[in-house]
């Protein structure tokens, strides 16, 4: 879920007092969501970390009554107050020894440990990272784990910038993200780097901008941010940022809006562009496609469509595509050895009507849903009539194989 679902789910399991689990990787926001969540339904918040608790310190510590029998006196981080309402949030919960995580049974489902009972109004939340993300993390036993409703938290950019907005994020951030997306959050727990970008470390580079650092320190300071691929792209970037046009510009005057020299400059905006694309704005950009660079052009307009195949029956898309055909056909086939043998291949049942690649191509366009951008053409033969449609490139798992007539 992206973070604005998974507050607007977490508000309804509070509602009925529903424990839940909140997995993903390191670095999303599982704690802030908590925290901004209770702060938005006016809801108090006990953040427990369960890493650092033993396991007698969710009971308590025994004492002797009056009448000489034994009782046990409830930690001060577990809510007394009857009358109160409120969040118990146990982070990194499958971090914590097997002996913590068996003490959170009782507490989880029957809301109380020992003698101590959690108040009617509160409700547990646990959260911790996955154990493939290479975290501390212990196997949570299924006697736990199925006490709780379990939500995967992830990124979305847009949830980011808003949040950004209100948090003060540096526009040089915020641009950056918007032209590289995908930097948002680049973890990969098969890497040795210590530094990963993620929602978390961007809010720390941040603070780091508002600092003006020398530039003689820059490059190590972001590299041990963000780590050394995204603080690279991101240097260059803040040469070049100043001189983009924004997207907004571009599809309010795609006919005058200016066009980047830099080859990174056309790749971030092209990049930036495809993710604004829909059937309102594809008419714009089809306009400024056709003022960029052929493979910038065909960069913009196959990574629209990868994201909205709907895209394909647009008029401007049929437009722009039956002018670039013979670009699309080359695109398609670079780097791609096999498939353009397997293509060459290719006919229909008559000898007379053998499609070779140099054949302009005409027709209508559509693209495959395991390869969206690999173009079908609808190509005549040498005797003019209409020939079977070439077909993508296959998906490995076919087992389709093309015979020379």
């Amino acid at each position: 879920m992206k973070p604005s679902q998974t507050t607007r789910a977490l508000k309804t399991l509070i509602a009925i007092r529903q424990p839940v689990f909140l997995w993903g990787p390191p670095g999303v926001g599982k704690s802030q969501l908590v925290a901004e969540t209770a702060q938005e339904l006016a809801l108090d918040l006990v953040d427990i970390r369960a890493i650092l608790l033993d396991p007698v310190d969710l009971r308590g510590l025994p004492r002797i009554t009056e009448t000489k029998r034994a009782a046990w006196c409830p930690p001060s981080f577990l809510p007394e107050d009857t009358s109160s309402s409120g969040i118990l949030f146990l982070d990194e919960l499958n971090a914590a020894p097997p002996l913590v995580q068996a003490a959170c049974y009782q507490l989880v489902l029957d809301r109380r440990i020992g003698e101590y009972k959690l108040p009617d109004g509160w409700c547990v939340i646990a959260a911790g990272n996955r154990e493939r993300d290479r975290s501390v993390t212990h196997h949570m036993p299924t006697a736990l784990a199925n006490r709780m409703v379990h939500i995967d938290c992830d990124v979305d950019l847009e949830d980011w910038l808003k949040w950004a907005q209100k948090a003060g994020i540096r526009r040089e951030v915020t641009a950056f993200l918007k032209y590289r997306p995908k930097l948002l959050h680049n973890f990969d727990p098969q890497s040795k780097v210590k530094a990963f970008a993620s929602p978390r470390s961007w809010e720390f580079l941040s603070r780091i901008l508002e600092t003006n650092p020398d530039e003689d320190i820059r490059k190590e300071l972001f590299e041990g941010t963000i780590g050394p691929l995204a603080s690279a792209e991101f240097l260059g970037f803040l040469k070049i940022w100043d001189t983009l046009p924004s997207v907004e510009a571009v599809l309010a005057d795609p006919k005058n809006a200016p066009v980047p020299e830099e080859p990174a400059a056309l790749y971030a905006l092209a990049e930036a562009l495809a993710l604004s694309a829909s059937e309102l704005t594809l008419d714009a950009l089809v306009t400024y496609a056709d003022r960029l660079p052929t493979e910038y052009a065909v960069l913009l307009m196959r990574d629209a469509v990868a994201s909205n195949q709907n895209l394909v029956s647009h008029p401007a898309f049929s437009r722009w595509a039956e002018n670039n055909a013979e670009v699309l056909l080359w695109w398609t086939m670079r780097g791609h050895p096999r498939q353009k043998r397997q293509m060459r291949n290719v006919s229909s049942r008559r000898h007379a009507q053998r499609l070779s690649l140099n054949t302009p191509s005409s027709g209508a366009w559509r693209f495959d849903s395991l390869f969206p951008a690999i173009p079908h053409a609808s190509i005549s033969g040498p005797t003019g009539e209409r020939s079977a449609l070439i077909p993508p490139l296959w998906p490995r798992h076919q087992k389709r194989r093309c015979k020379r007539p």
